[in-house]
Order: structure tokens, then sequence, then C-alpha cells
């Protein structure tokens, strides 16, 4: 009996590595996949703000939504992310403000600025859109985060299409740690813990 329930927990091993290595191949491809096209919104999943002001990751993905917006392929954008210990600000609030910097009407910008991650702020981010009848968004993140955030408001009834923000720094080692990271991620949300 010993025997079959060590083979068993191996097979379930294995069979669990094969899954998240499979999950992180999706990952990897869908953080080079560009497939923003017209839909209601852009949505900017926030990163750090130092003292008002995006941090070079948060800009960056700002910096992309912002040439997605200027190229009319939704009328508003929805900037996430809560204060992540800093008493003023928010990482929200700040991408609203860097928008608005860069010639953006502020009635153009939905803000949601509560969230203290992926998991809250995507949850945050379609209930502002269901109640304000807005069914498609373009996710605008790193690129791999975007498979487990797609997955996240897909969930949510809303139709999504990712397109990361533009890295010129790529490490692949880097890059694969992190996609290895989501596919954790993933499996965790998916068995209903808070990631």
């Amino acid at each position: 009996m010993k025997r079959a329930v060590s083979n068993a927990s191996l097979v379930l091993f294995a069979a669990l590595l094969v899954y998240v290595a499979y999950l992180t191949m999706r990952i990897e491809q869908q953080a080079t996949s560009e497939e923003a096209r017209p839909a209601d919104v852009i949505l900017v999943l926030g990163a750090a703000e130092y003292r008002g002001r995006p941090s070079p990751v948060l800009r960056a993905r700002l910096d992309h939504a912002f040439d997605l917006y200027k190229r009319k392929l939704a009328p508003r954008l929805l900037t996430t992310g809560g204060a992540g210990g800093d008493p003023v600000f928010t990482e929200g609030g700040v991408g609203r403000a860097y928008l608005i910097s860069r010639g953006v009407p502020s009635e153009a910008i939905i803000v949601e600025n509560e969230g203290e991650s992926t998991l809250e702020s995507t949850a945050m981010a379609a209930e502002i859109m269901r109640r304000m009848g807005l069914h498609s968004v373009i996710v605008v993140s790193d690129g791999y985060h975007i498979f487990r955030v797609k997955r996240m408001l897909q969930f949510r009834g809303l139709s999504v299409y990712g397109s990361p923000r533009k890295d010129l720094t790529r490490d692949p080692l880097h890059e694969r740690w992190n996609c290895l990271k989501q596919a954790i991620g993933y499996i965790m949300w998916r068995a209903g813990l808070a990631v």
C-alpha cells in the first residue's frame, strides 16, 4: 500500500511539473503577443510609484497605453493600483496624473485606486467596467503578467486583448523566471487562493 501511495504521489508531482512547464510556455508566448484592437477601455496595471512619480516600469506601461490611446484603439484609459504603503499617493492616481500630463483629458481616465494585488485590481476594474457598461479591454502590463490578467478578466465575462509594454532590456533568464512565477500564481488563483 505504501508503495502504491508513493508511486501515485510521484505521478501527481510529475504531472504538476509538466503542467507548470506547459503554463510557463503559454505565458512566454502570450508575453510577446500583440493583440491590441479596438476596445471599450485600455487597462493599465499598476506598478510602483515614488512620491507621486511613476517608477520606470509604471511609466513604460503608461507610455504604451498612451500610444494605444493616441491610435484611437479605445476612448478611455483605466489605471489601477492602491497605495502600496505610500500614505499620500496611489499607483492608480499617479497613473492618472501622468497621463493627464501627457495630454489625455481627465474625463477619459478612470481610476481604480484600492487594489493591493493583481487579483484585487482586476476584480475592482471589472466591476467598474460592468457598472459603466464596458465589455472589452486592452490589458497593458509587463509581458509575463498578461496571461494571468487576461484569464482573471475573462473569468469576469470580459473580452480581453493583451498588449505588453515595450521592454528594451530583456534578460531571457529573468523573463523565464517571471513566467514561472506567473504560472505558479495562475495555478494558485485557479485553486481559489488570493494572489
